[in-house]
This record gives structure tokens, C-alpha cells and sequence, in this order.
């Protein structure tokens, strides 16, 4: 038994400018569903104003209200949320949901190699296209030559896996083209291997300033000068109001990708929800009640592991993502870092983010490169962004800085 396909995702737009559009999600549970459906819902560039869900443990119901921008790909959406739930099977010719799972392969990785003249805001122009392509940027190598070339490297995974069709990369060159114009001077797409991938992979060197600025602030009680971090963040746990959950309790400044932050740190630790509610007061400010359970179906009451949660949930709050800009020399260097997922996977738009922030800026970009290293126990994905000599006197560092974060944010 199950329910229909068109049933599982119910979106219903909103009927009147500024109020939230409903999407409804109704299916087989698992640990992690949250995170998945809030990463897709961050990528689509909705915002969460509202949540509701209910799981018994196999069977989830979730309400999420959302903002959402004018230009929403609504069936896109419905289509990407589907595939997250639990898989899919057909029974009498009628698709039904089944919580039976399957490890998804490896997606294809495919090298974009453009060549063109170098303007100001070009690689966010470029970071566009492909995002509204759904096409997801894994690495990227970009340089200047003295000439005013740009080479562009993007190694890359196709979410609609057609890349390796002609009608597709027919499709990217043109959108890549309308932007672009006459700057296009080169253009080739290939399917790259495993030996490939491993070659391109950023030097696993990293300046002491984003090690020991940013990655140690998990080791101290204290938040490094150099970076940028949220308001305050409160975390209480209780075990007094349920007989089988532990209520998480938060309450913190909303921020771009919140519920998302949440949901994917207690995935990381294979925390279930059965019973949460968020929603946003006046103000941005967030309040959130979380009744969960561990893997055993136990609440948590061990202190050391009620410490190390409440101490990760707070820490995730506070800076969701790092942000800094050092000075190397003559050079002035931009660096993000955007923890990873356990399931490998990325916050997504964070290049997008930082792109824009720099065209807003007029910031150019003299080199980039983004690769994952492990830092401690736990993966980051870095960015290291060489900015034009235009950015090098200290205030304007402050200022590349304060934007970079808050667009991650969605303060701008």
C-alpha cells in the first residue's frame, strides 16, 4: 500500500503577493529527509518561514510555508523534492511510494573548459547559466592571463544526467552564449574519469589564516575577530516533557539555509525527528522545537552526548559558514569554507553567493578555486577567491568581507 506519485509533493502558490506558498511533503520516513528537502528548497532560493512535521517512524508528513521569488520553477521543484523521498515503485501501472531505499550510483563528472575575455562580473554571469541549468559545480579552476584572458575550468554533475547528449551541451553553449556574447572564444564539454577528478584536486594547502582563524573556533569557547558570525544562539535540551523524545529548543537570528543548518547537523549524528515545529516572530528572530530521538529510538541522556549535539547545533548556528580575507604578499585572498555533509554533499549557491557579492562590489576576480579538504574530522569545502589589487587596502578587505557574508546570509 502507498499513495499516489502526485501525492507525496503538493505545492499550492500563493494566491496574494507576500504570503507564503505551502508545500506539502506526505511519505516514507528516513533519517536525513529534512536536511535533503531543505537543501533542495535553499537551491531553489525559497525561504522558510514556517515548518511542521510529524513521523512515526515510517510514515513523515511535512509543511513547509515559504517566500519564494517571482520566477519559481514550480514543476522543477515538485519534480526534485519527489526524488529526494523514498524510492518509487509501480504496482498494477500505478506508481506508489515504497520505503525500501537504494544507493544512488555516482553521478557523471563533466570538464566545461571556456575560454573568453575577461569583464567585470563574468564569472558570476557564468555561475548563473549553469545554475539555472542545474548544473552543480563540484570544482572550479579560473585564471586570468596578462592579456585579459580568462581560462575557466569547471568540473561539474548534471542533476537532469544528460549531460553526455549533444542536445544538452548544445543547450549550455547557447545559454553560456546569450550571456556572454562576443566574449566566448573557445567552448568544450567532456566527460572526465575518476583519474581526472583526482588530478584537478586544490592544493591541500591552506594559509594558517583559515586554519587557525576560522577551523579553531570549534576548539575554543571564543569567536575569532577576523570572522563574521551570527547573533546570539541558545540551545536547551529536555527530557522532563516526553516519555521516549528529547526536546531540542532553539532560539536564534534567522538566516538563509537555518533549517537547513539544523536539519543536516542532526542528520551528521543520525538524530530522527519525530516531532518539530519552526517559524519566524518578528524581528528574524527564530524559534524552533525539535522532539527527537537516537538511531536506537532513545531519547539522549547521556550529558556528554547532550553536550557535544547542543555544542555542534549552537556552533553551526553562529557561523554556518566561514568567511574571511587575508593578505598573502601583494595579494589579497578571499576565503570561504562551507562544511560538508556526511553524505558528501555541499551547501549549494555558495560559489552563486559570492560571485554576486563581488559583482555588486565591482570587486574583479583575478583567479579562483574551490576543493575539499579535511580540516580535524570533518570536510570543508574551501574557496579561495585571489582578488584584484583594487581590493588590497584594509578597509576595502572589510568591506569585500561584511558583503561576502551577509549575501551567504541573506541579509543583503
Amino acid at each position: 500500500m502507498g499513495i499516489l506519485h502526485d501525492d507525496v509533493v503538493i505545492i499550492r502558490p500563493s494566491e496574494k503577493e507576500g504570503d507564503p506558498s505551502v508545500i506539502t511533503v506526505n511519505c516514507p520516513d528516513k533519517t536525513g529527509l529534512g536536511s535533503d528537502l531543505c537543501r533542495i528548497l535553499l537551491f531553489f532560493g525559497l525561504s522558510i518561514v514556517r515548518g511542521d512535521v510529524s513521523t512515526d517512524g515510517k510514515w513523515c508528513y511535512i509543511v513547509f510555508w515559504v517566500v519564494c521569488k517571482p520566477a519559481t520553477r514550480w514543476e522543477l521543484l515538485k519534480k526534485r523534492l519527489v526524488q529526494a523521498c523514498p524510492s518509487c515503485s509501480s504496482a498494477s501501472g500505478i506508481s506508489y511510494y515504497r520505503s525500501e531505499l537504494q544507493s544512488p550510483k555516482p553521478p557523471d563528472v563533466f570538464l566545461i573548459k571556456l575560454c573568453c575575455v575577461d569583464r567585470k562580473g563574468l564569472l558570476h554571469d557564468v555561475t548563473q547559466v549553469l545554475s539555472s541549468l542545474e548544473l552543480n559545480i563540484q570544482k572550479v579552476k579560473v585564471s586570468t592571463t596578462p592579456d585579459g584572458t580568462v581560462v575557466d575550468l569547471f568540473f561539474i554533475t548534471d542533476t537532469r544526467e544528460l549531460l553526455h547528449t549533444k542536445n544538452r551541451q548544445e543547450e549550455t553553449y547557447k545559454a553560456l552564449e546569450d550571456v556572454m556574447q562576443e566574449a566566448v572564444i573557445s567552448f568544450n564539454i567532456e566527460k572526465v574519469g575518476p583519474e581526472i577528478t583526482a588530478c584537478s584536486q586544490a592544493s591541500p594547502y591552506l594559509p594558517s589564516a583559515i586554519t587557525d582563524d576560522i577551523f579553531n573556533l570549534e576548539m575554543s569557547n571564543d569567536l575569532p575577530s577576523v570572522s563574521l558570525t551570527s547573533n546570539n544562539v541558545c540551545v536547551t535540551m529536555d527530557n522532563s516533557l516526553s516519555l521516549a523524545h528529547t526536546l531540542v529548543q532553539i532560539v536564534c537570528q534567522d538566516h538563509k539555509g537555518l533549517l537547513y543548518d539544523i536539519t543536516r547537523t542532526l542528520k551528521d549524528y543520525n538524530i530522527q525527528i519525530s516531532y518539530g515545529r519552526f517559524y519566524i516572530k518578528q524581528g528574524r528572530k527564530c524559534e524552533i522545537d525539535l522532539f527527537i530521538m537516537q538511531s536506537d529510538g532513545k531519547k539522549i541522556v547521556d550529558p556528554s552526548k547532550q553536550t557535544a549535539l547542543s555544542s555542534r547545533l549552537k556552533m553551526e548556528l553562529l557561523q554556518p559558514l566561514r568567511v574571511t580575507v587575508v593578505s598573502r604578499g601583494p595579494d589579497t585572498e578571499l576565503l570561504v569554507a562551507n562544511p560538508v555533509e556526511l553524505s558528501s554533499k555541499g551547501r549549494p549557491l555558495v560559489f552563486y553567493d559570492i560571485t554576486l557579492a563581488l559583482k555588486m562590489l565591482n570587486t574583479c576576480i583575478f583567479s579562483a578555486e574551490i576543493g575539499r579538504h579535511m580540516i580535524g574530522d570533518r570536510e570543508w569545502e574551501v574557496y579561495r577567491i585571489l582578488l584584484d589589487e583594487g581590493a588590497s587596502s584594509s578597509i576595502l578587505r572589510r568591506k569585500v568581507e561584511e558583503e561576502v557574508w551577509k549575501r551567504l546570509m541573506g541579509w543583503e
